[in-house]
């Protein structure tokens, strides 16, 4: 095995390889793509950022922030003002579309800026397109028993128990809009009559149940008024019911949750169970799933919901594009974060230069050897304020900097209106005056203003808690993988791809050294490095000293990761160094039309479509690659290490710009 590591010859290659999920802008895509919202819910934060590797899963932000102490200024408040800023959002972001992502991208960061400079094999690279359209990168997730899942079920579950489909059309839409507003508390109604035009049981029946089926949370009655019936719906448990779906009307020999596959295209997971529960009118914290994948993809994933019966789940495939949902079934627990064994992806490169010979030696080296284990560029965000210097900052406890780093101008990726905010907040160092410049507050920036506007520009601590947990965790673990990167580089510069004494393999979840005479049994396959963090061990090595002499460097100390504020403090972690793909498959196809597809998804094959057929010789050429990789590993450092190329979007769009325009 060799180590080569990038040069310039990457750079004379012109082709655009993007990121794992959504960071790249196909050429009939680029005036549409919608940028960042804000800098970490789409950019920066690993979480709700688009250019977040689909297969590292992790867990989502919570899906409201409270700012005040429950009634009218709690989540329900908020909520009720973010639903109506971002309803009209779309079209003011559709017209600051002017500047190009090209333009855009140059102030981006590349693989070097984060310590990604070396490969593991030997073979030459080449160039190829990735994602020139999103069906050409396809995840299905592996779940715990080491199923993949897939689409390839619509029945529903024969249930006597389930209401009619009358259901679904019995109300009027006006009758609905009152309902949900009742439902979510956004009038001053305490109830709502709907009087019964045909006064049959059986009729009153059906509104019975479509109320209480379709609106969780909402009880009803039979009233007579003036000699006419209607019937009432009303709030029997308050809030609360919102996140508990009624008990009694769901059948005690059924398990509490359904479970069911979502197919989804280009949509992340967070934002596509905001959409099922905005249709379902309940709150997305009644869903569960083993991991996140995100948008620029098609993507297969098992969901469990708490109490809705399969009907209405099959109910939302004859109303929302670009979802399909099948294989239900009741269970009786919910998903938990982590449980899922990996992700296999079905990739295609389009246009490769690589001769067959070429390709050939690529994938066997990704089959047999593998890649350096690399968080992604996604990690580390999208402008010229990587977040993993935020991440520094709360560590280092230095908070002017933090709010600084967060809400100072900056080139990049943004918004108009996010622009026009940063440039008040520059000018007047007004929370208030900021905010008004943002047509949605639910972006880091936007809580950050809030929270700086209710604690004071004294209390930065207190404003920051305000940014949901695992998005302020984000900014210091994308510090960690900053160094693990960094350190990793070091590591394999320095000894190579063989373990060496003084190295760190686990066992079990034990961290132990490789002795000199244990050398012989371990591969650089078992070898791992740690994460900075106050429960770990460091190599026996030189490797030691230089994640110490990095960490000073930065005012940190490396014996003391404990922070004054627990949420902050590093325990760490160990990562292995190469990774080796499993169930690699690969060949290389001819094609004339770019716009074709080149394999079949589950649902073209639960429509019964032909699989695409390939002739002998094409104008174009593409290279059709299967691999699995285990949780919170970036598909694209695997792509990177076939075609030897630097995956940053600075770069890329640098080295091919007119194909962007």
């Amino acid at each position: 095995m060799e180590m080569t590591e990038m040069t310039g010859v990457s750079l004379k290659r012109g082709a655009l390889v993007v990121e794992d999920n959504d960071s790249g802008v196909p050429v009939e895509e680029t005036k549409k793509q919608k940028l960042s919202e804000c800098s970490l819910t789409k950019g920066q934060d690993g979480l709700q950022n688009d250019f977040l590797s689909i297969s590292e899963d992790v867990p989502r932000p919570p899906d409201t922030v409270s700012t005040g102490k429950g009634g009218k200024n709690s989540e329900a408040q908020l909520e009720d003002e973010e639903e109506e800023e971002e309803d009209g959002l779309s079209e003011e972001c559709e017209e600051e579309e002017s500047e190009s992502f090209a333009d855009m991208m140059k102030h981006g960061l590349t693989e070097a800026d984060v310590g990604i400079t070396k490969f593991v094999s030997s073979h030459q690279g080449f160039s190829g397109i990735l994602k020139e359209r999103y069906s050409d990168f396809v995840v299905h997730e592996i779940g715990k028993d080491g199923r993949i899942s897939h689409l390839n079920d619509l029945s529903i579950p024969v249930d006597e128990e389930d209401p009619s489909e009358d259901i679904f059309t019995v109300l009027t839409a006006e009758e609905k809009q009152r309902l949900e507003e009742l439902q979510l508390f956004k009038n001053k109604e305490t109830s709502v009559a709907i009087e019964v035009i045909e006064d049959t049981k059986e009729k009153r029946t059906i509104i019975h149940q479509a109320i209480k089926s379709l609106f969780p949370g909402l009880e009803t009655k039979t009233e007579d008024r003036e000699g006419k019936k209607y019937i009432v719906a009303y709030h029997a448990a308050g809030e609360k019911a919102l996140a508990n779906p009624r008990k009694h009307s769901w059948p005690k020999s059924r398990g509490s949750y359904c479970h069911f596959v979502l197919y989804k295209e280009n949509k992340d997971t967070m934002d596509a169970i905001n959409v099922l529960s905005k249709y379902l009118r309940v709150k997305p914290n009644i869903f569960s799933y083993m991991g996140t994948k995100d948008k620029r993809a098609i993507t297969v994933q098992e969901i469990a919901v708490l109490k809705i019966t399969a009907q209405r789940l099959a109910h939302l495939n004859k109303c929302l594009m670009n979802f399909k949902l099948g294989n239900f079934s009741y269970q009786k627990n919910p998903l938990k974060l982590g449980e899922l064994q990996g992700n296999h992806f079905t990739v295609v490169l389009r246009n490769i230069t690589g001769t067959d010979d070429q390709v050939q030696q690529a994938m066997n080296s990704l089959k047999e050897i593998g890649f350096i284990n690399y968080y992604g560029m996604q990690r580390f965000g999208t402008t010229a304020v990587p977040t993993y210097q935020v991440g520094r900052a709360i560590l280092q406890n230095s908070w002017t900097e933090v709010m600084d780093l967060i809400l100072k101008p900056r080139s990049g990726a943004e918004k108009g209106y996010l622009v026009k905010c940063r440039e008040e907040w520059a000018k007047t160092k007004d929370p208030t005056a900021a905010l008004r410049k943002l047509p949605v507050k639910r972006c880091v920036e936007g809580q950050l203003l809030r929270g700086l506007s209710k604690y004071g520009m004294k209390n930065i601590v207190s404003a920051f808690g305000i940014i949901p947990r695992n998005n302020r965790l984000m900014y210091i673990h994308s510090y960690q993988s900053y160094v693990w990167n960094n350190m990793v580089s070091k590591r394999i510069e320095d000894y190579g791809l063989k373990p060496v004494p003084g190295d760190l393999v686990l066992k079990g979840a034990t961290a132990t050294y490789i002795e000199e005479d244990d050398v012989n049994n371990y591969s650089i396959h078992d070898v791992v490095m740690p994460l900075p963090g106050f429960d770990v061990i460091y190599p026996k090595h030189k490797i030691q000293e230089a994640y110490r002499e990095m960490l000073t460097a930065d005012n940190l100390d490396i014996d003391n990761m404990r922070h004054k504020i627990r949420d902050y403090s590093l325990s760490g972690a160990y990562r292995k160094i190469i990774i080796r793909p499993q169930n690699v498959s690969w060949e290389v196809v001819a094609y004339d039309d770019p716009k074709i597809p080149l394999f079949n998804t589950d649902v073209d094959n639960l429509e019964g479509k032909t699989p695409p057929v390939f002739a002998s010789e094409g104008k174009y050429r593409a290279l059709k690659m299967d691999f699995s990789l285990p949780p919170s590993t970036y598909a694209t450092m695997a792509i990177r290490e076939v075609l030897k190329m630097d995956t940053s979007i600075k770069n890329q769009t640098q080295l091919n710009t007119t194909w962007l325009r």
